[in-house]
């Protein structure tokens, strides 16, 4: 007799369907696993064999094969115990074999028979809802999972509550989806002294998502400034927050089963490996970039970073997605995240205090921006020089403006720019119009084309400047509430880009 149940293998954030087959034959006994399966999936014949014998269920004396199909998708991970364990039921006659076939399960067994939490419910539940079938989990995960709100799911703390809800003696009730996590009061940026014009960019770079570039000695409050931008940013709406959801479910990092509406803000070391930036690793796991989808990525020490991890940024920037590249897989996973990145403006950290700057600057500062190299430097919309903050400013008593009165304006921004695209499939902010979309929502004022005309010629804008500064120019006309792009806006745009051009 041939059982089936099902569960899932995991490609990226999209988690395709595994079947799971298994026939008990006569023969000499044994337990064989097959369909590519990797040594976590291997191992599952030992926690299922424990997990029965714990249930005093004793394995007959036969052949048993287990086939995981399709046979040419790698299957990796704990998390098929759980369906492995069902067919096996099904085919001894344990358990229905028909109601089996309408679940798909993931779990992974301990040896006394409880069931383990696992990476992916989230997408597994939306894999689920597509095939018109429930899900079957471990309770840790049944919060989680519960979100699609698209199919059933049915959480059980052990394989005997399991086999229980399958016989009719205890029919398990469908889990309740987590709490809303709403965003954390943050840090406020009222308390920042001084630095307007690098705030003023930060509020810009929010509202557009226009990645940014802050330079300036240390001390002068880059990272404090960084850490405040969340505070200033809208929360992310359902959608968003579900498609964040199912890359942190995948990294194990949703929190009890509940969705947070708070933005992601990373911040990496810069002695990260390239796997952990960008996503790698033996299975290959989403990185830093892809945890930061919809959120922030704050780089400090950017020129520190290795060379080849900068390098391999600037397609992600472009198109908002990473292709991880492995032997045996090739991995596609979001990542539209808005880059911050900090540096000192040369190597001693000092160069714009002449008192205070090394013997060999100005030849410092070059070099050391110079690891950055022009088609990445090209790709910041937003250029800050942080200038060191006077003691006048410093002993001056708080009350600039807080993030609450500047997330409004972003807020406001943000939702003129939803209504502008709201036809067009794949943007939802300026950062994100291109071609003729971008020319025509875009497009300045005469005055401002003339502008651009003379900035284009002075200081050699490439094409992809020119179209950045019209991006830019158009979020600041939002932030200003106009329905077009004037001179001042593009001005403004303008003098955001010139810092450090070097293209």
């Amino acid at each position: 007799m041939v059982a089936r149940a099902f569960t899932v293998a995991f490609e990226g954030v999209e988690a395709r369907m595994v079947e799971v087959q298994c026939s008990v034959t006569a023969g000499l006994p044994a337990f064989s696993l097959v369909g590519l399966p990797d040594k976590a999936v291997s191992e599952a014949r030992e926690r299922v064999r424990a997990a029965l014998a714990a249930m005093a269920i004793a394995l007959p004396s036969k052949r048993i094969t287990v086939n995981l199909s399709p046979a040419d998708l790698p299957k990796e991970g704990s998390h098929f115990d759980l369906p492995i364990a069902l067919a096996l039921l099904a085919a001894l006659e344990i358990i229905p074999k028909d109601e089996v076939e309408q679940t798909v399960a993931l779990g992974e067994l301990s040896l006394d028979g409880r069931l383990i939490a696992v990476i992916g419910a989230l997408p597994a539940a939306m894999a689920a809802a597509a095939e018109h079938r429930a899900l079957l989990c471990p309770k840790a995960c049944g919060a989680e999972a519960a979100w699609v709100g698209a199919t059933e799911v049915l959480a059980a703390a052990s394989l005997a509550e399991v086999v229980r809800h399958y016989t009719g003696q205890a029919p398990l009730t469908p889990a309740e989806a987590g709490e809303v996590i709403l965003p954390p009061q943050g840090r406020d940026m009222a308390e920042v002294k001084g630095q307007e014009r690098a705030k003023r960019a930060l509020e810009i770079a929010a509202a557009g998502r226009h990645h940014a570039l802050l330079v300036g000695s240390p001390g002068s409050g880059k990272s404090m400034l960084a850490a405040r931008l969340p505070g200033i940013l809208p929360p992310l709406s359902a959608a968003e927050a579900l498609e964040t959801s199912m890359i942190h479910s995948l990294a194990g990092l949703l929190t009890e089963g509940g969705i947070s509406r708070a933005r992601p803000f990373r911040e990496p070391h810069h002695t990260a490996s390239m796997a952990a930036i960008v996503g790698g690793g033996r299975s290959a796991k989403p990185g830093e970039i892809s945890l930061a989808h919809n959120g922030v990525l704050f780089m400090d020490e950017f020129p520190e970073f290795p060379r080849s991890v900068l390098e391999t940024l600037r397609q992600p920037l472009e198109t908002g997605e990473i292709m991880v590249s492995r032997a045996n897989a090739h991995i596609r996973y979001p990542c539209r995240f808005l880059l911050i990145a900090a540096a000192n403006p040369c190597k001693c950290g000092h160069l714009a205090e002449p008192e205070r700057a090394c013997a060999r600057a100005p030849a410092c500062g070059e070099e050391y921006l110079g690891r950055i190299s022009g088609p990445l430097m090209d790709r910041f919309d937003l250029r800050v020089e942080a200038p060191p903050v006077a003691y006048a400013d410093l002993d001056l008593p708080g009350g600039g403006e807080s993030s609450a009165t500047v997330m409004a304006r972003v807020a406001a921004a943000r939702a003129l720019q939803a209504a502008r695209y709201a036809t067009r499939p794949g943007v939802r902010v300026n950062a994100e119009a291109e071609g003729a979309l971008l020319e025509a929502v875009a497009t300045p004022d005469a005055e401002g084309r003339t502008l651009l005309a003379r900035v284009a010629e002075r200081f050699g804008l490439s094409a992809r400047g020119y179209h950045r500064v019209l991006r830019v120019a158009r979020t600041i006309a939002d932030l200003d509430g106009s329905p077009g792009v004037r001179q001042p806006h593009v001005a403004e745009a303008v003098s955001f880009r010139i810092a450090f051009t070097r293209g």
